[in-house]
């Protein structure tokens, strides 16, 4: 990406001294009790906040958590354990400022260089979700140097996001948002073929136009979850009371015809793994996917299938993935998405991985040292593959060529 990156701001020694506003992604998945069950993304933004303190700025980090209404704070919606997790990870005490758009105040004074604050949650602001112009030249009064490192919210033109970027002073990429973008980039320009996708999830109307933008790129295209259920549709095969849009069943035929033009697939599953409710504790049969009764649920892919797609992801020369191919979360429907996963690992192709739930998949069968880029964004991830533009890295390059004028 063409935008000013903040790693080359604090090579050329200008950001001692500067108050720093840094947009991460903290928004990580947590269990009833608050507890956060994923700090992928959390661990994947601290190399930009040490580069910071090291550098000797004062130090403004916010993110977004979840979808709280605006001006409305419910206990639910405050990044408070996101601030003890960071704290633990830095071995520092982390302070959350809770009222922080008219000025950062700490201690009843302004933030000193090598200070480190957590701002709460950024979308309770009113005005955030609007890109309201207001909202976005306070945020920008607090800083000298405003920092995207939040590639999970670069599709979203927000006031902290987009806004800020426009009025800052200073606006630049963190290293994981430049890092993601690039890695990105480089799959969609020069991809070593086979090139192949894994795009998985519970409607093809969310990924419809991935689909058609990737049906006329890739070599080979892996649906799977309710995904996978419309195209068994479109196949002629039966999906008893499996979660599928009848009404897009045209849509994926058209994705399947697309791909077989050009010489590529959709594998269709041979066999599923199924239960007759949505369960942790459902008991799980497999079955030919032209066995599927009338009350069955297809909760994963069959081992057959999963055996097929094993093979032909270990002749790739890249991958993308973007989402677990069967209800993982419940043991019994789990093993589809561990082989895949474990044959991404084990493949010798390029790999770039990118959702919440492919990050989560990733941390819970360990295979994280086995994908070659893990992209912490899963809209944004989807939007860039599609070839859009996203508004947050389009403002920073916007600002970078204002710069050089």
């Amino acid at each position: 990406m063409n935008a000013i990156r903040f790693t080359d701001l604090i090579a050329a020694n200008q950001v001692t001294g500067k108050r720093v506003f840094i947009r991460v992604d903290f928004n990580v998945p947590q269990d009833a009790d608050g507890r956060i069950t994923d700090d992928t993304r959390i661990r994947a933004s601290l190399p930009c906040i040490e580069a910071a303190l090291k550098a000797g700025a004062a130090v403004m980090v916010t993110s977004h958590l979840g979808r709280p209404k605006e001006g409305r704070m419910q206990p639910e919606d405050s990044l408070a354990p996101i601030a003890l997790r960071v704290g633990e990870l830095l071995g520092r005490k982390v302070p959350l400022i809770a009222d922080w758009v008219d000025g950062v105040i700490v201690d009843g004074r302004a933030l000193a260089p090598g200070e480190l604050v957590l701002l709460e949650n950024c979308r309770l602001n009113v005005g955030e979700s609007k890109n309201d112009e207001a909202l976005s030249r306070k945020m920008a009064a607090l800083c000298d140097i405003y920092v995207n490192d939040a590639f999970g919210a670069a599709h979203r033109a927000h006031a902290s996001t987009h806004g800020i970027a426009q009025y800052a002073p200073v606006a630049c990429a963190g290293p994981l948002l430049a890092g993601e973008a690039d890695a990105i980039t480089k799959v969609l320009a020069e991809p070593k073929r086979p090139l192949i996708a894994i795009v998985a999830g519970s409607k093809v109307s969310t990924k419809l136009t991935i689909l058609e933008a990737l049906s006329a790129k890739v070599d080979g295209l892996i649906v799977g979850g309710g995904i996978a259920n419309t195209f068994m549709l479109a196949a002629g095969l039966p999906i008893g009371k499996s979660l599928a849009e009848a009404d897009l069943v045209d849509k994926a035929r058209s994705v399947i015809a697309s791909m077989k033009a050009r010489g590529a697939e959709v594998p269709i599953p041979v066999d599923v793994v199924t239960a007759k409710t949505f369960a942790a504790d459902a008991p799980a049969t497999t079955k030919a996917a032209t066995d599927v009764a009338a009350d069955d649920m297809i909760l994963d892919i069959g081992p057959k299938t999963a055996a097929v797609l094993a093979e032909k992801l270990k002749s790739a020369g890249t991958i993308v993935w973007n989402g677990p191919v069967g209800v993982f979360e419940f043991e019994a429907f789990s093993h589809g998405t561990e082989a895949i996963a474990h044959a991404i690992a084990a493949s010798s192709a390029f790999s770039i991985a990118g959702g919440g739930d492919t990050l989560a998949a990733i941390a819970k069968f360990g295979i994280e040292s086995g994908v070659g880029y893990i992209c912490t964004g899963g809209g944004a991830f989807l939007e860039m593959l599609e070839g859009k533009v996203l508004p947050a890295i389009e403002i920073l390059e916007r600002r970078a060529r204002d710069a050089t004028v």
